[in-house]
Parts: C-alpha cells; sequence; structure tokens
C-alpha cells in the first residue's frame, strides 16, 4: 500500500490543562510562535512549535480549545 491513511488525532488523554490557560508564546525577534499552556504563577508549559494555521488548527484540535481562548504572550 503506498498511502496510508491520516490517523485522526483526538484529545490529549495525559495532559491535565485544568487551572490552566491556553498560550501562544511569540518571539520578538526570530517569529518563532510555541502553543502551551499557562497556569497561575505564570510558568508557561510548552507543546507545540506553531509553523502555520495548519499546526495551530492541530493544538486546538489536540487540546480542545477554541481561537477566542488562546492569548498571544510575548
Amino acid at each position: 500500500m503506498l498511502w496510508k491513511r491520516k490517523k485522526e488525532e483526538g484529545p490529549a488523554l495525559d495532559f491535565d490543562k485544568t487551572g490552566k490557560k491556553p498560550v501562544i508564546r511569540a518571539s520578538i525577534c526570530t517569529g518563532e510562535q510555541v502553543a502551551g499552556f499557562r497556569d497561575e504563577s505564570g510558568h508557561v508549559e510548552e507543546l507545540m512549535l506553531i509553523t502555520g494555521d495548519k499546526d495551530l488548527e492541530r493544538f486546538m484540535r489536540t487540546y480542545q480549545v477554541r481561537q477566542e481562548e488562546i492569548e498571544k504572550i510575548w
């Protein structure tokens, strides 16, 4: 078989996001963007590199967050 069917990604079961806000940390110098979750103390747990819209959609689908919930921090 030459082409494999693309796996559907479900929610990430091993990550507990209770009490955490979804954020995208962006670098002012390089423009690099990393998606993750920030807790009350301000610590950001980086989970995924965002290189384009498809990566952002995958992050939202995997961790079940909406675009409106994501805060961008510099």
